[in-house]
């Protein structure tokens, strides 16, 4: 026991309790804690025997944790992760990594000088099926890539709203769910140079959007669409169509298409389409399955949290990363506002 890491967990909502359970099932760390003010919190706390504080603080002061899991809501983000900081204790911080860019700035030059390491919770990008996707754009299996498609388009159910801040600004799917999208593309295609959108709430009514339409132009040249809508039944998600949780049921289609001038990919059915010879309209297309390996990027994630505080591998995605995705999110929502073309440089530089 005395050779495995400490892990404490600040947040016991939906995600921070699976990554409490992925704690406990894990032979290389041990729960050193669970800090969450609710009542519920306690109680989930006292029936697995955990130490249970109300404050983080008090958590990290007391337990002295090797790293900290940040599951909290995403305006305590900031000053948990300050904390962390000051403490000298690793982070890994839920996606987003903070409510705005320049939080995350100043989050950045903290990290920064201190040396402790941050580690953000996009694990998307631990999922073998994005690993395997921007593999085959680096190794030019796809040729120079020219256009990219994406879909986010499902329906969620009446009592999802209940809630009443998933109904205001920021709780729509641009914030909470296209950022994911938005990582992943980033980290298969490379960084987004500039973003123009429209946004509808004409479905509910809602302050908040239920539906969007993107266009994307990545640094390389590439052109980009992504189409979104929580407003519609349809198999075309991340959610439906990757089978990375079992609580959505799995659609065999894909939901991002990638296109070069040597080839095309549809992910995450991950079908490699080219011409073996003489490439024209005429030719005989032949596709071509891409072979992956299976994991949960969840366990992935945590093991990769251990090997970034044992200072055995850098952080997959830093705090700096993580916040040019959040500056893409917001250069979208300011698109649509304005109607204009808004580069996410320009928001990270407003930020400073």
């Amino acid at each position: 026991m005395s050779g495995r890491m400490r892990i404490a967990v600040a947040g016991a909502g939906l995600i921070g309790r699976r990554h409490i359970e992925l704690i406990q099932s894990s032979g290389d760390c041990v729960l050193a804690g669970i800090a969450d003010p609710s009542p519920a919190a306690r109680e989930f706390a006292q029936a697995r025997n955990a130490p249970w504080y109300a404050d983080h603080r008090a958590l990290l002061e007391q337990e002295k944790p090797d790293g900290l899991i940040i599951a909290s809501p995403n305006a305590l983000h900031l000053q948990m992760a300050l904390d962390c900081v000051e403490a000298g204790v690793p982070a890994l911080i839920e996606k987003p990594v903070t409510d705005s860019v320049a939080a995350a700035r100043r989050l950045c030059e903290a990290a920064k000088r201190s040396g402790v390491p941050m580690l953000v919770g996009h694990h998307r990008r631990h999922n073998p099926i994005i690993k395997a996707a921007r593999e085959a754009v680096v190794a030019g299996k796809l040729g120079q890539l020219t256009a990219v498609a994406g879909l986010w388009l499902l329906k969620k159910p009446d009592d999802y709203f209940e809630i009443a801040w998933r109904r205001e600004h920021g709780g729509g799917p641009l914030l909470i769910n296209l950022i994911h999208d938005i990582d992943n593309l980033r980290f298969i295609c490379g960084e987004i140079a500039d973003v123009q959108a429209l946004t509808s709430n004409m479905v509910r009514g809602f302050a908040v959007e239920d539906t969007a339409a993107l266009l994307l132009r990545f640094a390389n040249g590439a052109l980009g669409t992504m189409t979104v809508s929580d407003a519609t039944p349809a198999p075309w998600s991340w959610e439906l169509t990757s089978g990375e949780n079992a609580a959505y049921p799995k659609q065999d289609q894909p939901c991002y298409i990638l296109a070069g001038t040597g080839g095309s990919l549809s992910v995450p059915n991950m079908e490699l389409w080219s011409y073996p010879q003489n490439p024209g309209w005429h030719a005989l297309l032949v596709r071509e399955p891409v072979a992956l390996s299976a994991y949960d990027p969840l366990v992935e994630q945590l093991r990769h949290f251990l090997a970034v505080i044992a200072g055995r591998e850098q952080p997959l995605i830093p705090v700096q990363d993580a916040t040019a995705t959040l500056a893409v999110v917001d250069a979208v929502s300011e698109a649509a506002r304005t109607g204009q073309k808004i580069s996410p440089g320009r928001i990270m530089e407003q930020a400073t």
